[in-house]
């Protein structure tokens, strides 16, 4: 049974995939305070490094994240997303013309002669 475009429901995994990420920053971020708050005693730098290395390692494995190749059901989820898409569209498709709108380039003029 094929679902329609509205009937998507996520899985649990990737409902809670965004709080694996902030989970895993929150970890190393406070690992990285307490080791600089106990080797310094100095509360400032401590939270300075709590912050930053909460922030660089979310941007990192959400860079992770985005180089990871789809597996096959998600394959097979963007196909039928893309061809749902395109049902119903008649005449061909304009280059760069995703969605039946104007290309980057703004609307195209008419050819010559018309």
């Amino acid at each position: 049974m094929t679902q329609g475009p509205g009937d998507y429901k996520p899985s649990r995994r990737d409902v809670l995939r965004p709080v694996e990420y902030v989970g895993g920053s929150a970890i190393a971020a406070i690992f990285t305070g307490v080791i600089t708050l106990v080797v310094t005693r100095d509360l400032t730098l401590a939270l300075i490094a709590t912050g930053g290395v909460f922030i660089v390692v979310l941007v990192a494995l959400a860079l992770f994240a985005l180089a990871v190749k789809p597996d096959a059901s998600e394959s097979a989820e963007l196909r039928d997303d893309e061809a749902h898409r395109h049902e119903g569209r008649d005449g061909p498709r304009e280059p760069g013309d995703a969605d039946g709108g104007p290309g980057l380039d703004g609307p195209q003029a008419p050819p010559p002669g018309h």
